[in-house]
């Protein structure tokens, strides 16, 4: 009988950021966002591992010692071929599929992670890459969620050579759809207009606000109920919604 696929979601952190430096250990009920994010990702069902993606870089000691701290897993390489980083972390895990998300959504729910993964494993025979937010986008950004085997990561890190297939992990599978086989995740509704990740100040305020209100009396708190926290509060969407993503180069 064979054993079961090992589905090891791979979560890159680092302490350097542009806009926001240090973002991922800012705190918000009581508890750094880094910590909000491995929280939920690790209440997924069907994820096997979470591993933490670091560089070698001494600034991410904090992130080290706060994975020690909370018995993560984590994982160092390079600061700008995160490829590379996320094909070592998947070797030392001996990953079969690779979930990839990111610290710098730290409401991510577990249930869309579980949403996009069984998506994958019900086409697996047939698909290659599954994602709620690269080839559609209807889920709020903050939820974003990718699946591929690792083959094809694999086969992306031997490969790749530009500098935004080596930064940015899977564009090399996406935007080769004859070589791959792609699938995408929808929403009940399109909620795209809403930003739930931390990547400017403001996003922090927007963040921290759901988390003080939801956290302490449901720390398990869902998409929907962010959701219909915002329909009470509309006025919140407006503290980052002039922030633009920034865009794959």
């Amino acid at each position: 009988m064979n054993d079961p696929a090992k589905i090891i979601a791979i979560t890159q952190a680092r302490m350097g950021s542009t806009r926001l430096p240090g973002k991922v250990l800012l705190k918000a009920s009581g508890k750094s966002l880094l910590e909000h994010h491995l929280e939920r990702v690790s209440r997924s069902s069907l994820i096997t591992h979470v591993v933490v993606a670091t560089t070698m870089s001494d600034d991410e000691q904090p992130i080290l010692d706060l994975c020690d701290t909370l018995g993560f897993t984590s994982y160092r390489g390079s600061t700008s071929d995160v490829l590379a980083r996320y094909a070592g972390a998947a070797d030392q895990e001996d990953a079969d599929i690779v979930v990839r998300v990111t610290s710098d959504c730290p409401i991510i729910d577990p249930a869309v992670i579980d949403e996009v993964v069984q998506d994958y494993l019900d086409s697996a025979t047939e698909v290659d890459y599954v994602s709620n937010c690269r080839l559609e986008r209807t889920f709020p950004r903050g939820m974003d969620t990718e699946v591929f085997s690792v083959r094809c990561l694999r086969e992306a890190h031997r490969e790749a050579t530009s500098d935004m297939d080596r930064e940015h992990v899977t564009p090399f599978i996406w935007r080769q759809p004859d070589r791959f086989k792609l699938a995408s995740v929808s929403f009940s509704s399109d909620q795209s207009q809403h930003r739930w990740t931390v990547d400017t100040a403001d996003d922090f305020k927007l963040i921290g606000r759901i988390i003080s209100h939801l956290y302490p009396t449901r720390p398990e708190f869902t998409l929907q109920d962010c959701l219909l926290l915002l329909d009470d509060h509309p006025d919140w969407q407006g503290i980052n919604s002039y922030v633009e993503q920034k865009e794959l180069m």
